[in-house]
């Protein structure tokens, strides 16, 4: 994941503007999978908001982009306070726009989310021998996310998780847990095979049904309170 622009702004702070979409997931006859629209803008903006949060910025502003018809723009606005509740969030300001002269046959949907950083978040690992792992949360994607919604970590436990001082969360996506540590560690040229864990690595986290997390020793009981049934183990076997 971390898919984020980051723009400097007046006074030292940075703009973090994340986004996501999805496709073919609604309520039209040709979608693939069929949820309310309210779940739609839900689980879109709890990724761009764990992507915006991860990278050290606060959301101020959220912008829609609706090509369902304009009967679902309230829903879909829904979806996202849903979200926004999750995270404690009140005063966040929602916008956007909606494809009304043509009608799609399949449902799409697009978010952005603005946030504001102020601090200087790490957001980065600077040494992987210093640091423990662990997923928090379960793969899933389709109509997974629904049937087993209790396996998908809550934006509440994302939120707490990435307050804590040294830890670092990473939000997984489409292309799953390896993908994402080969992002984070691209000097150890990681393979299936040098990864273990109690979670499907290869498989795709969808709407960012978990995250990965890096915790000092120090950390780890709260982490496990905070976590509890969601916390998997994950580890790296980085020699030869």
């Amino acid at each position: 994941m971390r898919n984020v622009l980051t723009l400097p702004f007046e006074g030292g702070s940075f703009l973090i503007i994340s986004s996501d979409n999805s496709g073919a997931i609604g309520m039209k006859e040709h979608d693939h999978v069929h949820v309310p629209y309210e779940t739609v803008a839900y689980y879109s903006f709890r990724v761009a908001a764990m992507e915006c949060i991860a990278a050290g910025g606060a959301p101020v502003s959220v912008v829609l982009h609706n090509f369902c018809g304009n009967e679902p723009w309230e829903e879909l606005v829904k979806g996202v306070q849903k979200g926004l509740f999750e995270l404690g969030l009140f005063d966040v300001s929602i916008t956007g726009s909606t494809e009304s002269n043509f009608q799609l046959m399949q449902s799409a949907f697009g978010v952005i989310v603005i946030g504001k950083k102020t601090a200087d978040k790490k957001s980065e690992i600077q040494n992987f021998n210093s640091v423990n792992l662990a997923v928090i949360g379960q793969p899933l994607v389709g109509d997974e996310v629904i049937q087993r919604g209790n396996e998908v970590v809550p934006l509440s436990v994302f939120l707490e998780v990435s307050k804590l001082n040294g830890v670092l969360a990473w939000p997984v996506g489409s292309k799953g847990i390896l993908y994402e540590l080969q992002r984070m560690f691209p000097e150890l040229e990681l393979t299936k095979e040098k990864v273990e864990s109690d979670v499907d690595l290869c498989k795709s986290s969808g709407p960012a049904t978990c995250f990965i997390c890096t915790f000092n020793n120090e950390q780890k009981e709260l982490l496990n309170k905070l976590a509890e049934n969601f916390i998997h183990s994950l580890k790296i076997n980085s020699t030869p």
